[in-house]
């Protein structure tokens, strides 16, 4: 069984963050503003890798493909779930928070968010990060994928699609945020998260699943 890019480069894509860490410090910030401040039940980040969001935002597992990144994530104290998106290794209604961060776009958008919506507790919220297909970065990463370690079979999204299928997928209310104003290389310290989308590169959409009785 070959390794996967997340397997091979687990340090180097662990790194980043280090290299990054006014960026990583601006999207943190951008999801904090959404997170609920009570969770019910048991909160999930899907596509966990090493565990830089869910440790650092009190997440309590992380579900991932990559052992090799679980492992380091279980280093940071997040309870590790190997398995895929699409079907999750988990019972019905019985997370009360998903939380997903720039890894949509490395799965089926609707079977990623039918699972969701399958495992979230009546009224469960759902939180995506991701990368604005339409902004300065969505551009530069798609016009440079097939040169990335990670990005070759990415499929980036845009924010008015997204909130277009969750809505589809059962998913109401949806907030956003904003961050990421400027290149990468010109982010020293944290930016402040605005509301809405349209300007910044990393968008975070929260969405509650409402299921009928």
């Amino acid at each position: 069984m070959n390794e996967s890019p997340f397997d091979i480069y687990a340090d180097k894509y662990d790194m980043w963050y280090e290299e990054h860490y006014a960026v990583y410090e601006s999207e943190l910030e951008a999801i904090r503003e959404l997170l609920p401040a009570v969770i019910t039940g048991k909160s999930l980040e899907i596509g966990a890798g090493t565990g830089r969001f869910a440790s650092a935002l009190g997440i309590s597992y992380g579900l991932d493909p990559s052992g090799k990144m679980l492992r380091m994530a279980g280093k940071r104290g997040v309870g590790p779930i190997r398995g895929v998106a699409e079907h999750l290794p988990l019972k019905s209604s019985s997370i009360g928070l998903v939380l997903i961060v720039t890894s949509l776009c490395f799965m089926d958008t609707e079977r990623t968010l039918s699972e969701i919506y399958r495992v979230l507790v009546p009224g469960g919220e759902l939180v995506v990060a991701f990368i604005e297909r339409k902004s300065s970065l969505g551009t530069k990463y798609h016009s440079e994928s097939s040169e990335s370690d990670f990005y070759r079979k990415a499929t980036f999204h845009s924010a008015s699609e997204l909130i277009e299928v969750l809505r589809e997928q059962g998913f109401h209310g949806p907030a956003t945020r904003q961050t990421l104003f400027k290149p990468l290389s010109e982010i020293k310290v944290s930016e402040n998260p605005e509301k809405g989308c349209g300007k910044g590169s990393f968008v975070v959409i929260r969405t509650t699943s409402i299921k009928k009785k």
